[in-house]
């Protein structure tokens, strides 16, 4: 679709006011997003997307969980969706960056938040949702990267008894409802609170998955690991908590690394996708050294 198509396309949706002004944002490397300026209205955020099986992204899950957590309080008002178009009121707030997330001053609000997301969320769903189990994504990645015989295949095997490993390693898990996506751009600030954004991922999981998730995307250190374990559980936790948060980074950053890998070939999206599999290649190789090293006698 041309340009100009988008354009007239979002322009005539039924949600408008009157005539609005049309203008692409910076960023996204799922969807398209523009941000459209409603004189009579205010401003919003409109999100081109359809449904991208192989990614899991669904967009009638997207919507369930957008609209549950605006009524949890934790995400913009959706005003429209339909024919791969979301539209969601703007937030005119700062974007976080990864020294944003792990300042003093934020995290314990980002906690706060993520705890929030895993108690009430769940509580405002209104139809079927999906389930997002790291380890089934990450294999199902991996078949398609075999599939389209991607330069990594020789590499799979391997990654795939790793990911074995690595879900051994986390044991029986307590359900929630998470977000699984927990980029520092997914995370706003207007001066007053904290607002969450972009649900493509949403589904039920573990929630060591979202704290490592959270974790491996904005360069925790340790010592920031044992203060975000400590501040969600609100106590220093179990040794199998412990090693299954470890574990969990490990799948993040595995499953990072192969969503980007898979997107080469499969996204029409103008971004450096080699780029972003090889620096989360690198990333999860350091960390499944460190985990490993730490399992052997």
């Amino acid at each position: 679709m041309t340009a100009d198509r988008t354009l007239d396309r979002i322009a005539a949706l039924p949600c408008w006011a009157g005539p609005v002004e049309i203008a692409p944002l910076a960023g996204g490397i799922t969807n398209r997003n523009f941000l459209v300026t409603d004189r009579a209205a205010g401003r919003f955020v409109a999100r081109l997307g359809d449904d991208i099986p192989v990614h899991g992204v669904m967009r009638f899950n997207e919507l369930a969980a957008a609209r549950a957590a605006h009524a949890a309080g934790l995400s913009p008002e959706v005003v429209h969706a339909g024919d791969g178009i979301l539209v969601s009121r703007f937030i005119d707030g700062r974007t976080f960056d990864p020294a944003m997330v792990r300042a003093p001053e934020n995290r314990g609000r980002i906690v706060q938040l993520i705890r929030r997301l895993h108690t009430d969320v769940a509580r405002h769903l209104r139809g079927p949702v999906l389930a997002f189990w790291p380890f089934q994504v990450i294999l199902s990645y991996l078949g398609t990267l075999a599939d389209d015989g991607h330069p990594m295949a020789g590499a799979l095997p391997r990654l795939a008894e790793i990911a074995r490993r690595l879900e051994r390693a986390v044991g029986p898990v307590t359900m929630v409802f998470a977000h699984n996506d927990l980029l520092a751009g997914n995370l706003l600030d207007d001066g007053a609170r904290l607002w969450l954004i972009d649900w493509d991922y949403a589904g039920f999981d573990s929630p060591l998955f979202d704290l490592a998730n959270l974790s491996s995307n904005n360069a925790f250190t340790a010592e920031d690991d044992a203060w975000l374990l400590a501040a969600y559980f609100g106590s220093r936790p179990d040794a199998g908590t412990a090693r299954g948060f470890q574990a969990m980074k490990c799948a993040s950053l595995l499953r990072e690394t192969l969503w980007s890998a898979v997107s080469e070939r499969r996204s029409a999206i103008a971004f450096d996708y080699p780029a972003y599999t090889a620096d989360y290649l690198g990333r999860f190789e350091e960390a499944y050294r460190t985990f490993a090293s730490s399992e052997d006698p």
